[in-house]
């Protein structure tokens, strides 16, 4: 009982549960939109580099994607955040769409190149048949490649979301009120570091749900794959 009533005076009695769930919001959102940047910026970047090998007319585009990939794994994405508020995006007077897109940036590279290991993946042999079947280098990516790389892709694609939401947590640093800045509000105001527990089981309870979702989908994929 005691512990319950530890809890409710921490959470409960101040009404900071709200302060919680606020951030909670802002972490999932971030989450969110940053998943959908980086997926379709990843695929661009993607298709630029598979599209760009042997055309050496629009070989520039391929060195500006691997300058940005470069770029954006060899910097510490909280640098990335500090740039895009304080520099590109210094006159937007709300931090939350600034971390979106700062992280849906940051996603953007290290989706690309799973999508090009997954494309990789397949049989060469698969787009030299379709080509001599007449397809183009476009429709055999659409209807022959791509279907194939997705299903190997799906699940480090489930694992870089997983790690975008942990990466959320440096949102703060940048005036966000994510989930661990939440946490930060409510110990400045009771003084009480256990705050941070609570912090790091939600963020454990999110992970895991994921992580069962995402092998529920690999179950699922394995499954088609048989029949």
């Amino acid at each position: 009982m005691e512990f319950f009533d530890y809890l409710y005076q921490l959470l409960i009695a101040d009404k900071q549960y709200m302060t919680i769930l606020k951030g909670l919001g802002n972490t999932l959102l971030i989450a969110a939109v940053a998943a959908v940047i980086g997926i379709t910026l990843g695929m661009l970047v993607a298709m630029i580099k598979y599209f760009c090998k042997g055309r050496k007319a629009i070989r520039p585009l391929e060195w500006l994607c691997n300058i940005y990939i470069t770029a954006i794994r060899g910097t510490p994405v909280m640098v990335q955040l500090f740039i895009w508020s304080l520099v590109i995006l210094a006159s937007w007077k709300n931090a939350l769409p600034i971390a979106c897109i700062g992280f849906g940036f940051n996603s953007g590279a290290y989706v690309a190149e799973i999508i090009r290991a997954g494309i990789a993946a397949v049989d060469s042999g698969q787009e030299e048949a379709s080509r001599s079947l007449g397809l183009s280098k476009a429709a055999t990516m659409r209807y022959i490649i791509m279907p194939q790389a997705i299903k190997n892709i799906l699940p480090a694609l489930g694992n870089e979301f997983i790690v975008l939401l942990k990466e959320t947590s440096v949102a703060g640093y940048i005036a966000v009120n994510d989930l661990t800045r939440a946490g930060a509000i409510i110990k400045s105001v009771t003084f009480d570091p256990n705050i941070y527990f609570v912090i790091a089981l939600i963020y454990l309870v999110m992970v895991l749900g994921l992580t069962k979702l995402l092998r529920l989908l690999e179950r699922r994929l394995a499954k088609s794959d048989k029949g």
